[in-house]
């Protein structure tokens, strides 16, 4: 097909800029087609949402005088553990070992230099609780079961399903792209045509900002506090000026 001689296109924007990238092509005399007459815009969608469900790491350790000793007592306070948190109604499938080490310990003293003093066992789980109004009290279960056995690691709130708030940042993803297009094509005194083609830059982020757990106020009941996790989509748009 005979096209119009076009000279090289002179107008040529850039906009950086926190929530996202312009880019526009557009012939010097307007003419063209869609190949030359677009515009490229990121848009961001970000949707906050209360997590759902908690993981916590406990990990059982035992001091013993050989290797076998120290990990049979190391066992033993890791099936209190296990049983307590079938107790409290987690599922065997929500329950993981992470690791398994055995491992002597030492002394060092200028006099008798370095000295094994006894082995050590550990075994450490990652558990996921599903109702996460109910952490607290199953934490509280896993550190009685363990006594002084057992050490809590990190507790992390986690949302079990994010697809629908995933579907809402994305949403919110292409209106903030197909509002910043139509601001410029309007700016430029034309109006966006059809989706030439969109990018997705990355999988969902899921970020959970402080996430802790700490001890009641007026009582000893743990307490976790989920905050709210965001959940951030990331697109690239082009569409063709009319």
């Amino acid at each position: 097909m005979k096209l119009t001689r076009l000279r090289t296109i002179t107008s040529l924007l850039t906009v950086a800029a926190v929530a996202g990238v312009v880019a526009l092509a557009i012939p010097a005399n307007g003419a063209g087609t869609a190949d030359n007459r677009f515009i490229t815009v990121t848009g961001v969608g970000t949707i906050s949402v209360v997590p759902d469900a908690v993981r916590f790491n406990a990990t059982v350790s035992s001091l013993g005088t050989t290797n076998a000793a120290a990990l049979s007592s190391a066992s033993k306070s890791a099936a209190a553990v296990r049983a307590a948190l079938k107790d409290t109604g987690i599922a065997t499938k929500d329950i993981r070992s992470a690791t398994i080490s055995v491992y002597p310990e030492y002394n060092w003293t200028q006099e008798a230099g370095t000295k094994i003093t006894g082995y050590r066992a550990s075994q450490s789980f990652d558990v996921l609780v599903r109702t996460a109004s109910k952490a607290g009290t199953i934490i509280e279960a896993v550190v009685k079961a363990g006594g002084d056995n057992v050490q809590l690691g990190g507790v992390i709130p986690t949302t079990l399903n994010p697809s629908l708030a995933t579907e809402n940042a994305r949403a919110a993803a292409v209106a903030n792209a197909k509002s910043k297009a139509s601001s410029y094509a309007k700016l430029l005194g034309t109006s966006i045509g059809k989706v030439l083609s969109l990018e997705e830059q990355s999988s969902p982020v899921y970020s959970s900002p402080f996430p802790m757990a700490k001890a009641a106020e007026a009582d000893t009941a743990v307490q976790i506090d989920l905050g709210e996790q965001d959940v951030t989509v990331t697109i690239t748009v082009r569409w063709a000026l009319n």
